[in-house]
Parts: C-alpha cells; structure tokens; sequence
C-alpha cells in the first residue's frame, strides 16, 4: 500500500538524532544515517534492540517524538513479516490496492496486477483465489507484488523472508534484488539474518540494545549485488561473524 507521495529533486531519506520512547521505557538513542536513491540500507541487531520501531518512525507509522526524519523520495511502500492481506479480497483485488488508492481504472489495475503477479511466481488459477486459499509462501508473494505494483521509490521492508523456505527466499530475493537494479528502487528493511543483509544491502546498520537501541557500527559493501554469489555471502557472513562488534552484540561468544 502506498504510504506518501513526496515531491523533490533528490530522493533520500535523512534521519538526524531520532530518540523515541514508549512511556518510560527508552528504546531509540541518537539514531543516524542517510539512504540514497537506488541504495539498500539494512538494520541488524538481537530482538528488543529497536529495529522495528525505527522503521515504523521511517515510514511514519510511529509519531516522531525526537529528531528529524526527511523523507523525499516520491513514494514509498510496505511490506511486513506478515503478508497482511484483506481476507474478503481476492489476490488481484489485494495486489491492486494501492493502484485503486491512486484512482487508477479498474480494467488497467486488473492488468497491471495480473502482470506483477505472474512476474512473483503466480500462476493465472490463483489470480481469484482468497487468503484462505494461499500457502504461505503465496500470501508473502501477493504481499510484495502488493507493495511493488505502484512503482514505489522507496520500499520499507519488515522482516519479510524470515518465515520462508531456502527456495522461496532466495526467489523472491533474487526478484527484488531485479527491481533494485532495473527501477533503482530503494530499500530500508530490518532482519536478523546476516547472510540476507550482505546479499541485499549497501549498508549494514549494527543496532545495539544495550543500554537504549543504538548505532554501534556500520559495514558497506560495493559488489553488485547481482554479483554477489554464495562464496561472497558465506565469506563475508565469517568475516562479520568474528568482528568483536557483532560477536558482543549478538552475544556470540562461547560461554
């Protein structure tokens, strides 16, 4: 679904000093970083550290309590861990949501959900299909092709692989990574997993828990992505892996 349309010449998002807390309970510190039109940023960290809380401030969720959050990229979608699909709606209805938001006809949202679906590994037998009807894995398909259909320029990402099959994620990160690379589509998404954020990412954010959700450190990666094959994901997961920053902050040492 489609979440702001904002108008500028340079697309970036700027967040500067963002705190946020939930009554008395501190969970954001002093948070920030740029991403640019066309880059992927990725938030790591243990649970509890903040990391979906930040997005929700980032795509204006959450109301900003401390800091600044520029968001100048002309559009922008979600999609979460959960697909989150309306259950009365079919999956055409449910792709083209967003497209009906923007008052677009129904006759050429229909075939532009139709077209995004096929290109996600749907198949025209499941076009009039309803949730129940879907497997997991094809509710999460419907939920991207949802979020991509409106050609967003940038694309908030909530842990959307983690209850997938190897196969299916891999798909599906392979299709997204296509996107990125063909319509310089940005991306802003949070995962526990390593070995997906060094696939996707330009920038890797390391978000500590301990003693309010913080910035500890920040690795950059400059292979294409579609260049970056197994060797390069499993050689760089070990390098992270044996960083002192990740080892303290995913508590990896042996006791």
């Amino acid at each position: 679904m489609e979440i702001n349309n904002i108008k500028s010449q340079k697309e970036q998002l700027i967040v500067q000093n963002v705190s946020h807390s939930f009554g008395f309970s501190d969970i954001l510190k002093d948070i920030s970083f740029t991403l640019e039109k066309g880059k992927v940023t990725s938030i790591v960290g243990p649970s509890g550290g903040g990391k979906t809380t930040l997005l929700h401030l980032c795509a204006k969720l959450l109301t900003l309590e401390t800091g600044k959050i520029k968001n100048s990229f002309t559009s922008s979608s979600f999609a979460f861990q959960e697909a989150r699909l309306l259950p009365w709606k079919n999956v055409l209805d449910n792709i083209s949501l967003g497209l009906k938001a923007k008052g677009i006809k129904k006759e050429k949202r229909e075939e532009e959900a139709k077209a995004i679906a096929l290109k996600f590994g749907l198949e025209e037998d499941d076009f009039y299909k309803f949730p129940k009807d879907l497997s997991g894995g094809m509710k999460q398909r419907v939920s991207f092709a949802r979020a991509l259909v409106i050609n967003p320029s940038l694309l908030f990402l909530d842990e959307p692989f983690s209850a997938l099959d190897i196969g299916l994620k891999k798909e599906l990160q392979t299709l997204l990574i296509k996107q990125i690379e063909e319509k310089q589509l940005s991306v802003l998404f949070i995962t526990h997993d390593l070995m997906e954020a060094i696939k996707l990412s330009d920038e890797i954010l390391v978000l500590k828990a301990e003693p309010v959700g913080h910035i500890i450190k920040k690795f950059s990666f400059d292979l294409p992505k579609i260049q970056r094959d197994n060797k390069f994901v499993y050689e760089q997961t070990a390098k992270l892996l044996s960083d002192e920053t990740i080892i303290n902050t995913f508590e990896l040492e042996l006791k």
